[in-house]
């Protein structure tokens, strides 16, 4: 009987790796975030990614960025991988569960996440730190003892024939 392998993934690359892949499923052309919400004793208890509410076609609703005519524009439609993987979960409360999330929650995300009872966040990327947004986010979570870090690369990959 030899020992067992070591090369195995972590946790948390496990868990950002999910994360990372939910949100290849966006259909936006420019943001993919991806969501991984998990419990306390490592089980994916749901999963987000962003993109429009259920029902409403992603070939009717505009993907643009920017237009003078704010309802021709993605952000007023598109639903956040956060709050998307929150409103996944059918299973009860998420007290005390971890996020894993591709990038920093925005301010509306953090007052989902801070209001359904997760208490850590772990971000790949923070891209909008300097943001209103994202300060806020920050803000909101210290007061309401949420923990946040980034998360750490370990720069191995991970390949997957589909």
């Amino acid at each position: 009987m030899s020992g067992k392998r070591q090369d195995y993934i972590s946790w948390d690359e496990y868990f950002m790796g999910v994360a990372i892949l939910s949100g290849r499923r966006s259909k936006d052309p420019n943001t993919q975030v991806g969501c991984c919400i998990v419990s306390a004793d490592n089980k994916i208890l749901s999963m987000g990614y962003n993109g429009l509410p259920r029902g409403c076609s992603d070939d009717e609703f505009p993907w643009e960025r920017e237009g003078e005519d704010p309802l021709k524009t993605k952000y007023v439609y598109t639903v956040h991988s956060e709050l998307n993987a929150i409103l996944n979960y059918s299973g009860g409360s998420l007290e005390g569960a971890k996020l894993y999330v591709s990038l920093f929650p925005c301010n509306e995300c953090a007052k989902a996440i801070i209001q359904s009872g997760i208490k850590e966040v772990i971000y790949d990327s923070d891209k909008y730190a300097d943001t209103t947004s994202v300060k806020a986010s920050k803000m909101m979570f210290d007061c309401a003892g949420v923990r946040y870090h980034q998360y750490h690369r370990t720069g191995r990959k991970v390949e997957i024939e589909l």
